[in-house]
C-alpha cells in the first residue's frame, strides 16, 4: 500500500497527477490501496511516506477481540483525538467506551486500554482518565501542572500526561463523600454507574438521544459501592485474557492435544438441537467441541452480543471480497505461540460474563441526589 501510495506521489512530482485530474488518474485497484477523499488530498503534497514500524499496535477491534492495527495520520481517516489517548506504544491508558447517541441497539459500555476501533460498542465514543499533550517548551508551565505531569516515552519525546477528570469534579465529589476521594474514584464510580440496570432503565430513553449524565448518589457507601464495582469490572474486562478458565466446561478433542493444528481454526459455530442452536455446546472445528455452556453467559452483552458471540463472530477465516485481504486468526495464534488461544478464550469469557453479572446484581439500587 505504501509502495502504491509513493507511485502516485512521484506522479504528483512529475505533473502527472494533479488537482485537476486526480479523480480520472489515480489507480482505485483496491488490492494496492484504498482511495478516500482525505488521503487524496494529501497525496497532492507530493511528500513521501515510510513505513513506521512503531505504528504497527494491538487494538481492541470488538468486545474481547484483538486485532493488529496500522496507526497513521496519514493512511488512517478518522483517527480524531486518539493521538492524544495513545501518542505512542507502550503508553498506558483507560479509556471508557460507550455506545454514541443515535444508536438502534441497547446502551453499552466498555473499558479498553488500547486503540478502540470506531465501531467497537456501535458507533463509540471514547472517554479517557488520561490525555497526553506534546511538551513544547513554552507552550507548557509547570505552574500549570497541578492536574498533570510530566513524562519522557520511551521514544524520547516529553509529554504531559493529565487526568481527565476536573479538579472542580473532585472538590465536588469530595463535598459530599469525603476527602479521601480521588480521581481514579470517581473514573471507576462512573464506570460502575454505567453498569447499573437501575441507571439504564432510568435513563433508557435520554441514552438513545444524549452521552450519560452522571448524576450524585446520595450516600458516601453508595459512592464507594459503585466506584469499587467499576474498579473490579475494569480489571474483569482489560486482564480477561488472564482470568481463569471456567472448568466447568467439558472439552471433547478427537485428535493430538499436543499439535498445534488440532487447534487451527476455520468457522466456529454453535451445537445443534432439534434443528436449532444449542448455546451450551460450541463447535471449535471438526476435532473439537465445548460442551455445558452455562447458558447465563449470554445475558451479558456488550454491543448487541454477548463476549463469547463476538469471538464466534469475529474469530474466523474470511477474505475480503475488494481487497483479497484475508482475515486469519490462526496467525495470531503462531505469533503468540498459543494454538489454544481461542478456546481458552472461550472459557475464560465464560468466567468474565458470569462474574461481570455477579457484580452487576449486587449494585445498590440508584438514590439520587436530587438536591443538585
Amino acid at each position: 500500500m505504501i509502495k502504491e501510495f509513493n507511485e502516485h506521489v512521484s506522479l504528483v512530482n512529475n505533473n502527472d497527477i494533479t488537482s485537476n485530474n486526480l479523480q480520472d488518474t489515480v489507480n482505485n485497484d483496491p488490492t494496492k490501496i484504498s482511495w478516500s477523499g482525505d488521503l487524496k488530498k494529501k497525496l497532492l503534497k507530493g511528500e513521501y511516506y515510510n513505513q513506521e514500524y512503531g505504528n504497527t499496535l494491538i487494538s481492541t477491534y470488538r468486545p474481547f477481540v484483538k486485532e493488529w492495527v496500522y496507526f497513521s495520520n496519514l493512511f488512517n481517516n478518522s483517527i480524531y483525538l486518539l493521538p492524544i489517548l495513545f501518542p505512542e506504544p507502550n503508553i498506558d491508558n483507560l479509556v471508557i467506551t460507550i455506545q454514541a447517541p443515535g444508536g438502534t441497539k441497547d446502551f453499552s459500555v466498555l473499558m479498553v486500554d488500547n486503540i478502540p476501533d470506531l465501531h467497537l460498542v456501535g458507533d463509540t465514543q471514547a472517554f479517557p482518565f488520561y490525555i497526553y499533550k506534546t511538551d513544547k517548551g513554552s507552550l507548557f508551565k509547570e505552574e500549570n501542572l497541578d492536574n498533570g505531569s510530566y513524562i519522557t516515552a520511551p521514544s524520547g519525546e516529553h509529554y504531559i500526561c493529565q487526568k481527565n477528570v476536573t479538579d472542580w469534579a473532585l472538590n465536588e465529589y469530595r463535598k459530599r463523600y469525603g476527602l479521601d476521594v480521588t480521581k481514579e474514584d470517581i473514573f471507576y464510580y462512573v464506570y460502575g454507574l454505567l453498569h447499573s440496570p437501575d441507571y439504564r432503565e432510568r435513563y433508557k430513553h435520554n441514552l438513545k438521544r444524549t452521552l450519560p449524565h452522571i448524576p450524585f448518589v446520595t450516600s458516601t457507601e453508595d459512592f464507594r459501592s459503585f466506584s469499587d464495582a467499576g474498579r473490579r469490572l475494569a480489571e474483569l474486562h482489560l486482564y480477561y485474557e488472564n482470568l481463569p478458565l471456567f472448568d466447568q466446561i467439558e472439552e471433547e478433542i478427537k485428535g493430538d492435544p499436543d499439535d498445534p493444528e488440532t487447534y487451527e481454526v476455520n468457522k466456529i459455530r454453535f451445537g445443534k438441537k432439534d434443528k436449532k442452536n444449542d448455546k451450551s455446546v460450541i463447535v471449535y472445528n471438526d476435532k473439537i467441541k465445548l460442551k455445558n455452556i452455562p447458558l447465563e453467559v449470554y445475558e451479558y452483552q456488550v454491543g448487541g452480543k454477548s463476549p463469547i458471540e463476538w469471538v464466534i463472530d469475529r474469530y474466523q477465516v474470511k477474505k475480503d471480497k475488494k481487497s483479497g485481504i484475508v482475515n486469519d486468526p490462526n496467525k495470531w495464534l503462531e505469533e503468540h505461540d498459543d494454538p489454544r488461544y481461542i478456546v481458552d478464550l472461550i472459557k475464560r469469557l465464560v468466567t468474565l460474563s458470569l462474574e461481570t453479572q455477579r457484580i452487576v446484581n449486587q449494585l445498590p439500587d440508584l438514590d439520587i441526589d436530587e438536591s443538585n
